[in-house]
């Protein structure tokens, strides 16, 4: 029976696997791109362009995310019970507290953002303060806070580099191949020049799919990685468990959730909408609840 320290330790495993498969991946992709356009040039500044784009995203996309979502701050002097329950399960991690905030729905869910531990914010609605018993609040919070000592916002930035630098990458490709390439070139019938060629028209097409598909599986072992440690936090599985049960089985979708942050909330907040697994920001809330189950422990 897996405990929640080789429960953890598996998912830390499979999101490095993910992640350098990933960056092989990128670097394989801007080679032959790069081959087929004969300019080394082209991969600095595809890579330059979208770590400017994704710059900003980084420093502030706690502020964008809370605008977006019309949150509320809570302090200790107006939401004491809340503000103690976040702080308890900080000192336990290890952790500063995050600032607090409410989203008025009534659909439960959460979300933490935050570029670092000191920058931490946790987001609740006031639908998961209301319906969650306080253990199984108490394991979502964990589940927040680990995103936040994990690193995961910073991980999702370097990702979104990645999959723009492909995206652009691709489509830099395509407009210059609509323009003519290497029609002037005297190497044009070199036979390594006609395969990267081939490959670079096929990529173009179906790297950008790969890319993001790479990094919804990324984001999904960082969910798995995210409820171990939560239930390392709490000692207690069961509380986050029940708190998923309760939160999947509410049909009401999260009237301020998007599709650019879907993927922050502990669960999807978009109700009702069968999509692909391939496709899914989180992991199937099934095998999360079976996942944390089948833990003991030891």
């Amino acid at each position: 029976m897996a405990t929640l320290y080789t429960q953890a330790d598996k998912n830390v495993r499979l999101t490095w696997v993910y992640i350098t498969g990933f960056l092989i991946f990128v670097i394989g992709v801007g080679y032959v791109f790069a081959g087929a356009m004969g300019n080394s040039n082209i991969l600095y500044g595809a890579v330059i362009f979208s770590i400017i784009m994704s710059f900003g995203s980084y420093w502030w996309s706690d502020k964008i995310v809370l605008a977006m979502s019309g949150a509320k701050e809570v302090t200790h002097d107006n939401g004491r019970e809340l503000y103690h329950m976040v702080e308890n399960l900080c000192i336990t991690a290890g952790l500063p507290v995050p600032k607090i905030y409410i989203i008025e729905d009534s659909a439960p869910n959460a979300f933490a953002n935050g570029r670092d531990p000191k920058h931490g914010v946790i987001c609740f609605t006031t639908g998961i303060l209301n319906k969650l018993e306080k253990i199984e609040l108490e394991g979502v919070i964990a589940h927040e806070l680990s995103h936040i000592g994990n690193r995961d916002i910073l991980l999702s930035t370097v990702i979104v580099v990645l999959v723009g630098f492909v995206a652009l990458l691709a489509d830099w490709f395509r407009h210059w191949a609509f323009w003519g390439g290497r029609g002037r070139d005297n190497d044009r019938g070199n036979q390594l020049q006609i395969i990267l060629m081939v490959a670079a028209v096929v990529l173009s097409i179906l790297a950008p799919i790969a890319a993001v598909l790479i990094q919804l599986a990324i984001s999904r072992k960082r969910e798995f990685l995210a409820d171990a440690s939560g239930a390392l936090l709490t000692r207690y599985p069961e509380g986050l468990a029940r708190a998923l049960e309760k939160i999947s089985s509410d049909q009401k979708p999260l009237e301020s959730a998007n599709r650019a942050t879907a993927h922050l909330f502990i669960v999807n907040p978009f109700k009702g909408k069968k999509v692909s697994s391939l496709f899914q920001t989180h992991p199937s809330v099934e095998e999360r609840i079976a996942a944390l189950r089948g833990m003991d422990m030891k």
